[in-house]
Parts: C-alpha cells; sequence; structure tokens
C-alpha cells in the first residue's frame, strides 16, 4: 500500500497507484488491485485470477512524462472526457478529494506546503502526485491521483469471462483510476492514515466485438496510531460505518472485518493498525450505487481524520513516545515492502521509486526482541492489532 510510474503492455495490479504508483493491477493505491478470495468468502472474484495471471505475465512499463501543468483531464479523447460517463466522473471525483484533502492538510499544518508533480504517458493517461515534508505537523504526506491505461494478456481476460475460453482473443485493453494517501504526523499521538479509492475497466478485445465490459470499484481507509484514544478510534469507525449505512448496512461489519484481514503482518502475528473498511473487486451492485458509494467514502476522509489530529498535534510527548512511534512505523514498513502488492510489484518491474516508496516515513526504528511490559499504554496498542476489537 503510493504516485504514477506507468504501465503499458501489462500483464500484472499495480495500476498506478500510489500506492498509486502506476503499474498496471495492484492492490492498494491504483491502488492495489489485488486482494486474497479469502478475505470475502460470500462470492468468488474472477478478478482475482485475472491478477494472478497478470504477475507471471510479461510487462512492459512506459516511464511518465512530468509536465509543466495539470492539464483538464486525463482521459483519452475517445473517452468523451468530461461526457457524463463513470469515467469521467470518477476522475472528477479523485481530482477534487485530492483538492480538498490537500487543503485540509496544509490549513492544519500551518507551515507545510505541497510540492506538485503532474505527469503524463505516451500510452495515455497521468496523474499528478502531490507530497508534504517536514511540516510543522505532518512530517510526510502523499496525496496521489493516477488515471492509467494499459492492456492486459488474453489468459487474463479468459480467466474473467469463461464464455472466452475457447475464442482466439487479442490483448485486451484496460482502463484504471484512483486517488491513494498515507499520511504521517511528526507527533506520536497523532495517528497515522491511510485510504485508497479505485476504479477498473477492461474493454472489449478488438476481434470480440460485443464482449460485456468488465468494471469493479476498490479502496477503503484505515487508522494506524501509536497510542490507543478510543474516543478517536470510535470516532474515526463511526464515520466509516456511516459512510456504509447510507448504502448497505452489511457493508460496515464487511469490510471492517477485511480491513483487519488484509492489512495483516503474518510473520509477526499482528495488524499494522486498528483498521477501517477495505473492498475490492465490488461489481455485484448497481454501478451508479458504487460510484456514489466510493465518493461518500472519500470524501468522509477530512471529516474521520482532521478533528483527531487537531486534538493530539499538541500533546507533550518525551523519546520513548517518540522510539515507540518509530518502532509501529517499522511495522508500517514491514507491511509495505513484504506484504503490499502495489508496492512489490513496482520494485520488481523497474517502477519510479519516488512513487513506490513515497507511503514510506520519513524515520523508522527497529529494536532487537523489543516487547512492551504488560498493562502499559504500548502494550495496549499491540494487543489491539494483535487482537482486532470491535470499536462501535
Amino acid at each position: 500500500m503510493p504516485l504514477p510510474t506507468a504501465i503499458l503492455s501489462v500483464s500484472s495490479s499495480s495500476l498506478s497507484f500510489f500506492p498509486l504508483f502506476s503499474y498496471s493491477f495492484s492492490n492498494k493505491p491504483l491502488f492495489g488491485f489485488y486482494s486474497s478470495p479469502t478475505l470475502n468468502p460470500t462470492r468468488p472474484y474472477p478478478n482475482h485470477s485475472i491478477r494472478k495471471l497478470m504477475t507471471t505475465s510479461a510487462v512492459s512499463i512506459q516511464k511518465e512524462t512530468i509536465i509543466s501543468e495539470r492539464p483538464h483531464t486525463f482521459l483519452r479523447e475517445t473517452d468523451g472526457q468530461d461526457d457524463g460517463s463513470v469515467r469521467s466522473r470518477f476522475q472528477r471525483m479523485i481530482m477534487d478529494v485530492q483538492e480538498s484533502v490537500c487543503g485540509a492538510l496544509e490549513a492544519l499544518d500551518g507551515a507545510g506546503k505541497f510540492k506538485e508533480d503532474a505527469w503524463t504517458r505516451p500510452g495515455g493517461g497521468g496523474g499528478i502526485s502531490r507530497v508534504l515534508q517536514n511540516g510543522a505537523v505532518f512530517e510526510k504526506a502523499g496525496v496521489n491521483i493516477s488515471v492509467v491505461y494499459g492492456v492486459m494478456p488474453p489468459e487474463a481476460y479468459r480467466a474473467a469471462k469463461a464464455s472466452a475460453t475457447d475464442e482466439k482473443l487479442g490483448p485486451v485493453p484496460f482502463f484504471a483510476a484512483g486517488i491513494s494517501s498515507v499520511l504521517h504526523p511528526k507527533n506520536p499521538f497523532a495517528p497515522t492514515l491511510h485510504f485508497n479509492y479505485r476504479y477498473f475497466e477492461t474493454d472489449a478485445p478488438k476481434d470480440a466485438p460485443g464482449a460485456p465490459r468488465q468494471w469493479w470499484f476498490g479502496g477503503g481507509t484505515d487508522l494506524t496510531p501509536a497510542y490507543i484514544f478510543e474516543e478517536d478510534v470510535k470516532h474515526f469507525h463511526s464515520m466509516q460505518k456511516s459512510a456504509c449505512d447510507k448504502f448497505d448496512p452489511s457493508f460496515y461489519p464487511r469490510f471492517k472485518k477485511w480491513c483487519d484481514d488484509y492489512f495483516y503482518i503474518k510473520h509477526r502475528g499482528e495488524r499494522r493498525g486498528l483498521g477501517g473498511i477495505f473492498f475490492d473487486d465490488l461489481n455485484d451492485y448497481d454501478q451508479e450505487m458504487l460510484l456514489s458509494f466510493a465518493t461518500e467514502c472519500a470524501n468522509s476522509v477530512v471529516p474521520a481524520y482532521i478533528p483527531i489530529v487537531e486534538k493530539r498535534k499538541d500533546t507533550p510527548f518525551n523519546e520513548s513516545n517518540k522510539a515507540w512511534q518509530q518502532l509501529r512505523r517499522g511495522r508500517y514498513v514491514e507491511f509495505n515492502l513484504v506484504y503490499d502488492r502495489g508496492t512489490t510489484f513496482g520494485l520488481k518491474t523497474g517502477g519510479r521509486i519516488e512513487s513506490i516508496l513515497v507511503s514510506l516515513p520519513l524515520s523508522a526504528r527497529w529494536e532487537y526482541d523489543h516487547k512492551p511490559e504488560e498493562g502499559t499504554e504500548e502494550w495496549k496498542l499491540l494487543d489491539a492489532c494483535i487482537n482486532p476489537k470491535e470499536w462501535i
């Protein structure tokens, strides 16, 4: 779970993901287009097969070109751009959310300003990468959007469309767009936040006119504190539940568990943080409803997170508190480098390193055989990461 590098003839989900980086089908920012089928046992998702196939196929990445001014749109003219399509509206949504989140973060920080890089690539698409570093409140904050066009191998398309098994198909074009962000405050009592929301489509193969288009939504927002303030965690989870309940009361419990399961550091036997919501491959609901749902979730980030940091940013802390924060950041690094498929895919395929690793904190810490004393505030956080709790 980071800014675009680009991918073209892909055969792999790291599609531009910040972990939005720009690769092509990943798992988290764009974001993370990978997820384990065991995470959501309610139904099998053929898209998991696509991603598995794509990880073993040849991948061709085209480097992005930095441009001096951001364009009005990253959509190709053939997409109609501002024609009211799902592609167009999702792109507008992630651009608006990037503006609102960055504006809220700069206002809260008071000193730091986001550096912006806009980029495009020959195969179509592009993105806007924004990073704030060494601010008064935030040590590092990245908020990135990406719009990616690419091509998946025919065997991946067959995996998603059973009726195409015996068809002779050529490469299948795909489209992906998303926003991804990781925010690392300086104060140990202010939590780290990650969120990403994405939309993915495959076009009908050129040699299979009329073939149905495959599409899905994915994303989530999760909280990673070093210390537990129950009122903060309850506020955060209440905001996630509120966003979910507007669309389906089953969403929050389902996606909360999915989040707990996904951000699991297997070699540690603990979660990265205190969870939130996470979902992928959503396409078994009305498309308009899911677009509205993703928009609601993305727009809930500021009210869910900013009040918490506002409350904790000036809390007095000592060297021991800072050391514990850095140890927890070490867990964040371990998850991203070992388990986040967007990150590992980008590293293996030569993606833009600054984009791939932008989610990592400026500083982290590892101590040999560190174990917090039972009953301490540090132990309480670790216990909650080992044994996920119902916060609301």
